[in-house]
């Protein structure tokens, strides 16, 4: 299955879970341009307010680690629709919300729900799909991030036009795109990997049969490198797979929190940087162009350049541009935009690797609860890099602020020079093994 061509049945998966990334773009965007109106009307404390816009990031944290447990547990089909169902009556709630208490409450669920989707959606991707492509679909989900942003921005700005209530028009039209999909996902298959893995052989080689055509059987499933039945996470670690558990918890944390920050306080950034007003959202806008540009180029060298040189020359090109914006934060408007742009350009390549490698690295029967672990901590990362900006803003300036982002990619950098593995043109399961397969080694890379 692993040396099958790219069939129509993989492109739609790969729209279809696409959807939890363009999910988590949108719910965590939207609330920017909402919030304009809800500290008013619900008359939000600087507190409150903090709270209601990390509530989402906050759910995800807890999300993610749940559902990668329970698509574990129970299969990655069942959830791939329920996680979203929870989205749309959430979202839809939010509409009537009328205190904060239950805004964040609602908020806090559309994340679990958000951050549960990503364990299962790229567990299923990738069991399902073809070793030459698994790189690039799997990346390309971290796209559909940004266009959910950019969709939301737009909507938010719309629906601002129209009175008082736009901003509960704005948080329950979420609903809207989660019935699309959970429309799409509707008769996806069960991972047959997980179904041989649980012993449920007969049902795997019938989805085998439905995807592949009648000459498929479990035959042409490989098998995992070791027999594990009843495994949880904790015996996997203790197996030895705690040390790519730890390399990709800091490889996605020191990826994401400089971006998170950047995105969050894009125009108080550049506004520090002396580009003020218009100029700085003009610019704000610009980069996050250049973030969705820079996944693009990464998916196109993911196959070609191989994972492990990828992640190291995105964290150091990257965080010399943050470094020279440390040192020199009163050059030329010019200069400071092409050094911003630079950087959401060239920090493409961790971006895609974040569903590329957990999804990689582990077993078929931990899969699920490996990203889900890995994603959640990340997020505290994320959360606390986010909440800091401010006060370092304040106390270290933007010169010091931006030389401390300079540092975290290095630290990124440093642990994928020492911990980073390769895994390019490697079956799934030949990937998830500790001690590579002869067959692996043998085999050129694909491209």
């Amino acid at each position: 299955m692993d040396d099958a061509p790219l069939s129509r049945f993989h492109k739609k998966l790969a729209l279809y879970s696409s959807g939890g990334p363009f999910l988590d773009g949108y719910v965590l965007s939207i609330i920017g341009v909402a919030m304009v109106q809800i500290s008013p009307q619900l008359d939000l404390s600087s507190s409150a307010e903090g709270l209601i816009g990390a509530s989402a990031l906050i759910g995800i944290f807890l999300g993610a680690f749940v559902g990668g447990w329970l698509t574990d547990r129970f299969g990655r089909q069942v959830l791939y629709t329920i996680d979203l169902v929870a989205i749309i009556g959430c979202s839809v709630a939010q509409f009537w919300a009328t205190d904060p208490v239950w805004l964040f409450v609602l908020r806090l669920l559309i994340g679990m729900a958000v951050g549960a989707d990503y364990p299962i959606a790229t567990s299923l991707l990738a069991e399902f799909t073809p070793r030459r492509y698994r790189g690039p679909l799997l990346g390309g989900l971290v796209v559909m991030w940004f266009v959910g942003a950019a969709v939301a921005y737009i909507v938010g700005e719309l629906l601002l036009q129209t009175g008082d209530d736009a901003w509960r028009w704005m948080l329950a039209s979420a609903a809207l795109p989660a019935t699309v999909i959970v429309l799409l996902r509707l008769g996806t298959p069960e991972s047959p990997r997980w179904l041989a893995n649980k012993g449920r052989v007969d049902e795997a080689e019938a989805v085998l049969k439905k995807v592949y055509g009648p000459e498929a059987t479990i035959a042409d499933l490989p098998e995992e490198q070791e027999e594990r039945e009843n495994v949880d996470l904790k015996a996997i670690l203790r197996a030895g797979y705690g040390g790519r558990m730890l390399y990709i918890s800091v490889f996605w944390t020191c990826s994401i929190v400089p971006l998170f920050a950047i995105y969050a306080f894009g125009p108080k950034i550049l506004g520090a940087l002396k580009l003020e007003g218009s100029l700085a959202n003009v610019g704000s806008a610009l980069i996050t162009v250049m973030f969705l540009i820079g996944c693009v180029v990464a998916l196109l060298f993911v196959n070609r350049m191989g994972r492990r040189p990828l992640v190291i020359h995105s964290f150091v090109w990257s965080g010399l541009a943050l470094l020279l914006l440390g040192v020199f934060p009163d050059a030329p408007a010019a200069v400071i935009m092409v050094l911003f742009s630079g950087y959401a350009l060239i920090i493409g390549g961790t971006q895609i690797l974040q569903w590329i490698y957990p999804n990689e690295l582990f077993p078929t029967e931990v899969r699920g609860s490996a990203v889900g672990l890995a994603s959640s901590a990340s997020r505290i990362g994320a959360a606390v890099g986010t909440y800091l900006v401010p006060m370092a803003l304040t106390s270290w300036g933007i010169g010091g602020t931006m030389l401390a982002a300079a540092v975290i990619n290095a630290v990124g950098a440093v642990v994928s020079v020492f911990w980073a593995p390769e895994t390019r043109g490697m079956a799934l399961h030949e990937a998830a093994a500790l001690t590579p397969r002869p067959e692996s080694a043998a085999r050129p890379a694909a491209v």
